[in-house]
């Protein structure tokens, strides 16, 4: 047992004294977590989402687009299936989705998304309908654009960085040498961790214009750039209505919105819209506009279709109600809520030749490119520089052959290793020396050193040339204001998107959308409510429940307020329109209100502000208001009429004359209208039971229970009489009325 221990205890002992065979780093996880957050951050904020100053290029269009030129892609050659150019920018380039690679690749061959496309596409590239519509890769073909040479022509010119690629295998290029500042010109979108980018395409001729200016005068202030940058330039024809103080201000702090709004005409009686703001479609307008109209917002249009086609990209035909219908008014009203008008956010964050993010103003931005093109173009005339240099000195060597061409002959014949025997005594390098020994026979003849010495000189007047640039920073940026003007010459074009001053959109209100028709509103005896279409309703025809019957009416139109008025004098409004139709039994009235508990509705009012209406109580009180002074917003009414143990009638409706004898009011009691004793009254003996409004020439209708009888204007004059007088009796049957109205129909 002892010896078991020893051995067992020993062991444990030689176990514990294992080295470990790695090294562990340990670290608190909320440092490991805030370091993994942050390098991920970057890497999406430098590799992925932002575009760099130097080439206005993401990571993957660079990769596309320098994959593309390594297969020979360019402009003047053949399409290639797009397949083959996505799998070679995985495969060497980008090893990321498929997918991703694919649709940044057809984002720069759409016309309606690149203000210059730097891919030329055949097939199915999607539409400005559905920019998502495009093939597959198996069935598209691309190469580059002719405007891709601007990115291109310099590449092996010495003038980019290069560096290995993710598995160390190729070298590419860090950015593409640039001729023209295509960050602007193109723009940009893009969402990073904790910041994006938004950069609007501009017109190539305007950019340039700005940097020439630049160049001469660095000390020209943003206010005299933006006398050549107008505004942004973008793929469609729509019109760009910021004002240029706001522009200003946008190129000034490199932030801001820019507003864009459709181009339409008036064609036979129709609107026909025929450019549509940037990355609009026109499927998305219709749809827009189509859920206007089925919910009933949008009652002066009768339809909408899309007629575009090939030889108009453009052309969406609304077509109104009927030619009474404003298209301005209209088409002020679709600018305000649909994509008709657009808003484009400008955001101009992008990587600088630092290498580091940050938001430029329009100065900075061109003063910072003009910095690199300065830059890229010194280091390519270096490059050239040093290649006429080497290559004078070959020549040079070459000449000491021609010159001495029998020795040089007899020492190759004769000499195992003629080359440092060359170098020895004809003084040569060693460039020189194989230069020498390359030629061929033929290249031995009189004709020959003829060229070489012809050749001499003019590389000689080209370095001497190269070198008075590159001593020079104002020759220097003669010849970039040159090359820019060049460009801009040979790949501008008019602007596009015309800057238009234009007033801001407004949206009709709800009573502007609703139609004007003529209706007739129907109120019952036990408060229920319908409206029927048209003027010439006899509401007493309707029917009614059981119980129920008609006891007022009012004739307007659907789109005019309607007020009703209970028995407390509380007025309510009502919209017109949402009233249910009068072939049925209609809804009470308090569906809609919160009237008072025991709140009995006694008639209604519709028309506009001005329309005035006559209140009168039963004890014979009343007064005229307008209805503009009698509306609420408020479901719980307004009090309008004082009441006080006495009770409401229907309003009448005051037609465009004035009642001297009765004043214009707000709210109150009113004046005497009739005579009613208050003893009587209060006794229920006598009570005014109706009031009624009419002109000379009308006739009366009375009621009383089921029986009527008219009233011609012979008979109205026996019962005419002043204000606050006592009045006449009426023929028997007919002492007890239960109503008045106007008839102005046949006798």
């Amino acid at each position: 047992m002892p010896q078991r221990t020893t051995r067992s205890s020993s062991k444990h002992k030689r176990r514990k004294s294992v080295p470990p065979t790695r090294d562990l780093e340990r670290v608190l996880l909320s440092e490991f977590t805030e370091r993994s957050y942050l390098n991920y951050s970057m890497y999406v904020i430098l590799d992925r989402a932002l575009p760099r100053l130097s080439d206005g290029l993401k990571p993957v269009q660079r990769r596309i687009i320098y994959a593309m030129s390594e297969l020979s892609l360019n402009a003047s050659n053949k399409h290639k299936k797009s397949a083959r150019t996505v799998g070679d920018v995985l495969g060497k380039f980008h090893p990321h989705g498929d997918t991703a690679c694919y649709e940044a690749m057809v984002l720069m061959a759409q016309s309606f998304s690149f203000r210059y496309p730097l891919i030329d596409g055949q097939g199915n590239w999607g539409s400005q309908d559905d920019p998502k519509s495009f093939a597959a890769m198996r069935y598209t073909e691309a190469r580059l654009s002719h405007f891709a040479d601007v990115l291109l022509s310099e590449l092996g010119q010495g003038t980019v960085d290069w560096g290995p690629n993710f598995d160390g295998t190729l070298s590419e290029p860090r950015n593409l040498p640039s001729r023209l500042p295509t960050i602007l010109l193109n723009g940009a979108s893009g969402i990073a961790v904790g910041m994006a980018t938004d950069i609007l395409p501009h017109n190539i001729r305007e950019v340039v214009s700005a940097c020439v200016r630049l160049l001469e005068n660095s000390r020209v202030s943003i206010e005299g750039l933006t006398e050549h940058i107008r505004g942004p330039d973008f793929p469609t024809e729509a019109e760009i209505i910021t004002p240029a103080e706001e522009v200003f201000e946008i190129y000034k702090s490199g932030t801001g919105s820019i507003r864009q709004r459709a181009v339409w005409v008036g064609e036979d009686g129709n609107i026909i819209v025929t450019a549509l703001p940037y990355q609009v479609s026109g499927e998305r307008i219709v749809e827009q506009v189509a859920a206007q109209m089925s919910a009933r917002k949008l009652p002066m249009v009768v339809d909408i279709r899309d007629e575009s086609d090939h030889e108009n990209p453009t052309r969406l035909v609304i077509e109104p109600r009927s030619n009474r219908v404003d298209h301005s008014t209209l088409m002020a009203h679709l600018f305000a809520t649909t994509s008709l008008e657009q808003s484009h956010r400008v955001n101009m964050n992008i990587i600088g030749l630092d290498g580091r993010p940050k938001v430029y103003n329009v100065k900075e931005l061109l003063r910072e490119w003009l910095d690199f093109r300065l830059a890229t173009v010194k280091r390519r005339l270096q490059f050239r520089l040093d290649r006429v240099v080497k290559r004078l000195h070959i020549l040079e060597g070459l000449l000491v052959a021609f010159l001495n061409l029998d020795t040089v002959i007899k020492i190759i014949r004769k000499e195992d290793k003629p080359k440092p025997v060359l170098i020895r005594r004809f003084k040569l390098s060693e460039d020189q020396a194989d230069a020498i020994l390359d030629l061929r026979l033929r290249q031995l003849a009189r004709l020959e050193e003829i060229k070489i010495k012809g050749e001499e000189e003019e590389l000689a007047r080209e370095k001497a040339d190269l070198q008075k640039i590159l001593k020079s920073r104002d020759k220097l940026k003669r010849v970039v204001r040159d090359e820019l003007l060049a460009d801009a010459e040979e790949f501008g074009d008019e602007r596009r998107s015309p800057l238009v001053q234009r007033e801001a959109a407004q949206a009709l209100s709800e009573t502007d959308l609703i139609p004007s028709e003529p209706i007739t509103v129907v109120l019952s005896e036990k408060g229920w409510i319908r409206a029927a279409k048209g003027a010439d309703v006899n509401p007493r025809e309707l029917n009614y429940r059981g119980d129920d019957g008609y006891l007022h009416s009012a004739v307007g139109r659907s789109n005019q307020m309607l007020l009703s008025i209970d028995s407390t004098g509380r007025t309510y409004t009502m919209p017109a329109h949402t009233l249910p139709s009068a072939r049925g039994m209609g809804e009470p009235v308090s569906k809609q209100l919160k009237p008072p508990q025991g709140a009995i509705f006694k008639g209604l009012m519709i028309g506009s502000p001005e329309t005035q209406y006559l209140l009168a109580t039963d004890a014979g009180y009343g007064f005229v208001a307008p209805l503009g002074e009698l509306t609420s917003r408020n479901k719980s009414g307004k009090v309008v009429l004082r009441v006080r143990d006495v009770g409401v009638l229907s309003p009448q409706l005051v037609h465009d004359y004035e009642l001297a004898d009765l004043p214009v009011m707000s709210k109150g009691k009113g004046v005497k209208i009739i005579n009613v004793p208050s003893a009587r009254y209060k006794s229920g003996e006598e009570k005014l039971v109706a009031v009624a409004v009419f002109r000379e020439g009308d006739k009366l209708r009375l009621y009383s229970g089921k029986q009527h009888m008219k009233l011609k204007p012979a008979d109205i004059d026996l019962y005419l009489g002043f204000r606050a007088q006592r009045g006449g009796n009426l023929p028997r049957g007919y002492r007890q009325p239960t109503a008045l109205e106007i008839d102005r129909g046949d006798p």
